[in-house]
């Protein structure tokens, strides 16, 4: 039984820190607007498919898969919801 114990009072508090990273990353926006891609960048996002259009760096656009997808890519600055439109595509 102390074994037991001891394994949860590992495990536990290891989860509670991966899922804590997941909090890290921006909320979807549904209204439109532009949300900033801020620290500390995502390491890993699920596979839900919710398209951004992310502005980066070099002044160019590109459609991501989501927003924690556009964010954990360096040069991203700042997301909006929907895909880009084709004339802002590198």
């Amino acid at each position: 039984m102390r074994f037991f114990f001891y394994f949860m009072a590992l495990v536990l508090p290891m989860a509670a820190m991966q899922l804590a990273g997941c909090a890290a990353t921006p909320a979807r926006s549904d209204s439109g607007s532009t949300t900033a891609c801020e620290g500390p960048r995502p390491q890993v996002c699920t596979m839900i498919y919710a398209p951004v259009c992310a502005a980066h760096s070099d002044g160019s656009r590109q459609t991501h898969a989501s927003a924690c997808n556009a964010c954990a890519d360096d040069t991203a600055l700042s997301f909006e919801s929907g895909a880009c439109d084709e004339e802002h595509a590198p």
